[in-house]
This record gives structure tokens, C-alpha cells and sequence, in this order.
């Protein structure tokens, strides 16, 4: 079976004409629907399980080049990207294939843009190394920065609308973005404050445009708009922003990634408004979410209404210095539904889980399923809250319904379990059935929760009731 043609990325200003109407019809327009239009009625709860027997391998052709053979040096000081782009284009004019990238260090003055059936392929001992020099991140592309669309600066390496593609192999994946990461963030506010009031106000994304002298920050690995995708044995560090972001993709699989990234905003493996994930057998050491899944922010959520679903991570580590080991939201405006957390461990983090929105955010989270998971300490073992950052306009309440925990440890924790909802938004259906927390100096924090359950829940080796309804 045939692939199907690569598609270019997209720069600003230019946008296919089906594009051109997705993110212009989105004005003001398509504002004036309320939240409501994120929570179609619930599909049946499927078996997750089996949710890798539906991820098949991405098809490759077997065609290789080696970097090495295309005029590229891995001193680290020669650009090797003019050798890796040729590359690229052959494979993609032959219709696809391996781009091997034997070890070495090899200098990257720009992006990486991935087209349809490329498997970039990392031996053991290559490192990609990317120039931290912002200029060279442009023109702009097609992305999301906090759940909103825009044009910004392209991220290191970089997907749009492709299917049957692959980025494996032993190697490392250096965004060498410390410098842009902590002194971008310093400049951010005026963009960024900017670049919401656009999506709140519901102006064309053709005209959110964010390039030269913007300070918006660009991340390590993006996929958007892709299908057939696989992530495996690489490691990747130092992202200037978010490490792996998969934007609207389906049929993800990422296992034996190591990510690591040490600041403020280094979520090491985002999935936003992305269906059929798998993310197995990792290690993630972040300064923020190790796993954060997503929908969008708000009214760029509601405008586009796809949401993320059948989510599967199990057996991964994980470790946060700054946040959670694996988060819904807070951008969740699309809604989440349909995933499960099985056997994962956790290190150090200040939540294990947590669940986070406020009364702009609108969307629905339901069926989540989490067990096995395990802590050593953490601030809040498990957190659900609707005041996340605190309210603001307020009048579009999320809803978080049907969520189970079962078969959980943690061995110290300042908080066992809290579930902070607000007047008009309530939690409901949430079922806690065998956890255990050894320590807590405050086993539970609950209110505006209806419909709770536990079952042979223990905390400081004291058996634990939900507070009365009402």
C-alpha cells in the first residue's frame, strides 16, 4: 500500500487552503458556542489493553543513507544539517526510508522538518546537537504554546501532517536550550499575555503571528497533525520548553525513551488533543510534569473540540523537582477521556497524580483509570483540583467525573488525597480501592466532591472514610 504524500510544513504566512479555513473559520464565529461543545456524550469504555495490538509499526521503506556518506562531519563544530536536510529530501523523493545517524556529535544550525515515511535513526554514541541561536528557528510554523495556536519559531525537530514516521535508535537528542529556556521565560509575559487575549478574542490564527523579536519559547520535539508515529530508545534533554509534544496526532508509540530536562516548563512528554498513545517502559526526570496530557487552553479548545483519548502509560519512572509525575491539564479545554496508568514508580515528585483546571477552562475529564502506581515521596500523592492557578473570569466550569484509583502505595507524603473542587463545579464518581499511604501529615483534603468511594483506603495505618455527602 502506497504512503501518502508528505506535507510540507507549514510557514507563516502561508497555509494550505483547507488549513486556511480550519484556523480562520475558528474567529469570532466559532466563539460563540460555549463550552459545552468539548463533552460529546461518553463512548464506551474501551480495554485499553489491547491498545497495542491496534498501534501497528509505521510503514519505512527499506532505502538507507548514512549521514556520514552525505558530506557531514561529527567534529560538533561543522554544521551537519545542509547534509542531513539532503538527506531527507532524497529519502522523501524516493518515498521514504531510514536516515541513519552514525555516533558522533554533529552540529545542527536549525530544525529538522520530518516528512511522511522517514525513520530518522540514531546509532548508539550519535548526539544531535542543536544550535541554541533563535534566528535560525525561523520562518515560523504552525504549532501550540499553553494549548493556543500560532505561529512561533519552529521547534528543534518538527512534524506537520505526516504519517508512517519514526525517530529511533540509542542516540541522543541535546536541544542545548538552557540559555533560551530560563532567559525567554523572563521576557515571556507580554507575548504570551498577548498570544492568549488573541485566542480568547478569537483572532484568525493566520494572524497570530510570533517570529523575530518574540519571546515565546519553542520545544525540543513536535509532532503535529501525525499519524503511525514511533518514538523509541532515544534520549532526549535540554528542550528549551516542552520536550516531545504530540499536537492532534494519532497512533503514537513511544517506549524506552529516556527524557530529561531540568527547568521550570520542561515537561518531558506532553500529549495534547492526541488519540491512541501508548508511552511504556521510560524514564522521565523532569523540572515540571513528567506527563502532561492535553487539550487546549479555553477558547482555542473549545474552537477546535478534539480531545485526547485512549491514553495508555505503564511501567515508566518517573521523577519531578518542580510538579507531577504525570498531570491532566491544566490546558484540558477540549477534554480528556479514556485513559489508564498502570504500574508506574515514582521517585521524588510534589504530586503523583494530578488533575488540574479552574472555572475558565471548560471541558470534560472522565474515565480515568490509575493503578499499580507507586511513590516514594511526594507532596500530594494523588491531587484533583478546579482552582489550579487560582480563578479568574470564571463561568465555564470543567467537569471531572469517573475516575478509579486502585492498588496504589506511597511511603511519605505531605498530602494522601485531595479533591479541591469549587461552588458549581464538583467532582463526581471518584473511587479510591486499595491505597495505601504509610505517612502523611495530612491524610485528606476534600471538598465539593460528590459520589466518592473508599475502599480499603489507608493512610498512617488508619482506615479512611469519605467525608458525608452534602
Amino acid at each position: 500500500m502506497p504512503l501518502p504524500p508528505p506535507a510540507p510544513p507549514p510557514f507563516a504566512p502561508r497555509l494550505s487552503r483547507r488549513r486556511f479555513l480550519g484556523v480562520v473559520g475558528g474567529g469570532a464565529a466559532g466563539f460563540l458556542a460555549t463550552s459545552s461543545v468539548a463533552a460529546p456524550p461518553a463512548a464506551p469504555w474501551p480495554d485499553l489493553a489491547s491498545l497495542p495490538e491496534r498501534l501497528p509499526p509505521p510503514r519505512i521503506p527499506s532505502r538507507q543513507l548514512r549521514l556520514d556518506a552525505l558530506g557531514a562531519s561529527a567534529n560538533g563544530t561543522a554544521d551537519a544539517l545542509p547534509a542531513l536536510r539532503k538527506g531527507l529530501q532524497e529519502l522523501a523523493r524516493a518515498g521514504g526510508g531510514r536516515l541513519i545517524v552514525p555516533p558522533g556529535t554533529w552540529r545542527l544550525d536549525g530544525p529538522i522538518h520530518l516528512t511522511s515515511g522517514i525513520n530518522l535513526h540514531l546509532d548508539e554514541g550519535a548526539v544531535l546537537r542543536f544550535t541554541p541561536n533563535p534566528p535560525l528557528y525561523l520562518p515560523p510554523v504552525l504549532t501550540r504554546f499553553e494549548g493556543t495556536e500560532l505561529f512561533n519559531h519552529s521547534p528543534c525537530l518538527y512534524a506537520y501532517q505526516a504519517h508512517h514516521i519514526a525517530i529511533t535508535g540509542r542516540g541522543i537528542i541535546d536541544g542545548n536550550g538552557a540559555k533560551v529556556c530560563t532567559e525567554w521565560r523572563q521576557q515571556q509575559r507580554p507575548d504570551r499575555d498577548r498570544l492568549r487575549a488573541m485566542g480568547a478574542e478569537g483572532v484568525p490564527v493566520a494572524q497570530r503571528v510570533f517570529g523575530a523579536g518574540h519571546f515565546l519559547r519553542y520545544g525540543l520535539i513536535q509532532f503535529f497533525g501525525c499519524s503511525q508515529v514511533l518514538l523509541e530508545d532515544f534520549t532526549a534533554l535540554n528542550s528549551p520548553f516542552w520536550c516531545i509534544h504530540t499536537v492532534a496526532c494519532s497512533q503514537v508509540r513511544a517506549r524506552r525513551l529516556r527524557v530529561e530536562g531540568d527547568h521550570l516548563n520542561n515537561d518531558c512528554f506532553d500529549p495534547e488533543s492526541s488519540s491512541e498513545v501508548l508511552i511504556e517502559d521510560c524514564f522521565f526526570r523532569s523540572g515540571d510534569d513528567c506527563i502532561a496530557i492535553k487539550s487546549g487552553r479555553d477558547q482555542d479548545g473549545w474552537r477546535l473540540g478534539r480531545p485526547s483519548e485512549d491514553i495508555l502509560i505503564r511501567n515508566c519512572e518517573l521523577h519531578s523537582t518542580g510538579a507531577a509525575a504525570i498531570a491532566i491539564g491544566s490546558e484540558m479545554s477540549g477534554g480528556v477521556r479514556r485513559v489508564r496508568v498502570e504500574n508506574c514508580r515514582i521517585g521524588r515528585a510534589r504530586q503523583g497524580f494530578n488533575c488540574k483546571g479552574n472555572l475558565d477552562r471548560g471541558g470534560v475529564v472522565e474515565q480515568v483509570r490509575v493503578r499499580g502506581l507507586t511513590a516514594e515521596s511526594v507532596d500530594e500523592f494523588i491531587q484533583l483540583t478546579l482552582d489550579y492557578q487560582g480563578l479568574r473570569v470564571g463561568g465555564h466550569a470543567p467537569r471531572f467525573r469517573d475516575f478509579e484509583f486502585r492498588g496504589l502505595h506511597c511511603r511519605e507524603a505531605v498530602t494522601g488525597f485531595s479533591a479541591l473542587g469549587v461552588a458549581g463545579a464538583e467532582f463526581a464518581d471518584l473511587r479510591l480501592e486499595d491505597v495505601t499511604v504509610d505517612r502523611a501529615r495530612q491524610p485528606t483534603v476534600i471538598r465539593h466532591a460528590r459520589s466518592l468511594r473508599f475502599d480499603r483506603v489507608r493512610i498512617n495505618g488508619t482506615e479512611m472514610r469519605p467525608p458525608p455527602a452534602g
